[in-house]
């Protein structure tokens, strides 16, 4: 009967030892989204950024990334370059203007931008939609979304993988992508599947069919104020 008993006993702490450890992970593992969720959490932290030339129009386009919810925001380098007049179009159709560049470098091809105070743009509990940045570094194969603006009033969401988390391009790192990117979406971001910012769009290689180049969070971080890091 003892031997019974203790059998059962060791049969039971083994089922609970195995649910306690399954809860562990199931809570411990981030929710993956979808690329529809995903684009539900991004679409009101990206914007149409337009520079302007002194008659108004548009010298060129791009995409730019809400950062933070005072309105430190970021895009392409390239796409800012010797701007003299920046303005955002957001997804409800508000203008964000006056648009400043705080920080750039052409090297990374990234700039830092600063927009008008949520208050003064009228945003929603005076604070504006934003990403987070990832912490940690992407992985190959890992499934990414790219999100921009190829038109005005036309945001897309593309899917892709990691094709490698580090290239040795021209001297940089670069993060490669098979999430599709067309012209519009440079500045615009790469977002993981738990909803963070990944990287920094910038453009497409001649060489590779269908790869594209992202900035890493590295570079984009070493821009950033210290509060970012």
């Amino acid at each position: 009967m003892k031997t019974k008993l203790l059998a059962v006993s060791l049969v039971l702490s083994l089922i609970s030892a195995i649910l306690f450890y399954s809860g562990t992970t199931s809570a411990d593992t981030p929710e993956a989204f979808s690329a529809e969720q995903s684009y539900g959490i991004a679409g009101k932290a990206i914007f149409y950024l337009r520079v302007l030339k002194s008659d108004g129009t548009a010298s060129s386009t791009g995409t730019g990334i809400i950062l933070s919810p005072a309105g430190t925001a970021a895009t392409a380098y390239h796409v800012v370059k010797s701007a003299q007049r920046i303005e955002g179009v957001m997804a409800d159709g508000t203008v964000i203007s006056p648009i400043k560049v705080t920080k750039s470098d052409e090297l990374k091809d990234v700039a830092i931008l600063e927009l008008p105070s949520p208050a003064a743009m009228k945003q929603k509990d005076n604070a504006y939609a934003y990403l987070p940045l990832r912490k940690d570094k992407l992985r190959h194969g890992e499934a990414v979304y790219a999100l921009g603006y190829p038109l005005k009033n036309t945001a897309i969401i593309t899917e892709g993988i990691v094709n490698t988390p580090a290239a040795d391009i021209n001297g940089r790192s670069r993060i490669l992508t098979s999430a599709q990117v067309a012209s519009g979406m440079s500045g615009g971001p790469l977002l993981d599947t738990h909803g963070e910012l990944a990287g920094i769009i910038s453009g497409s290689l001649r060489t590779m069919t269908n790869i594209h180049l992202i900035v890493n969070t590295e570079d984009l971080r070493s821009l950033l104020p210290a509060s970012f890091n």
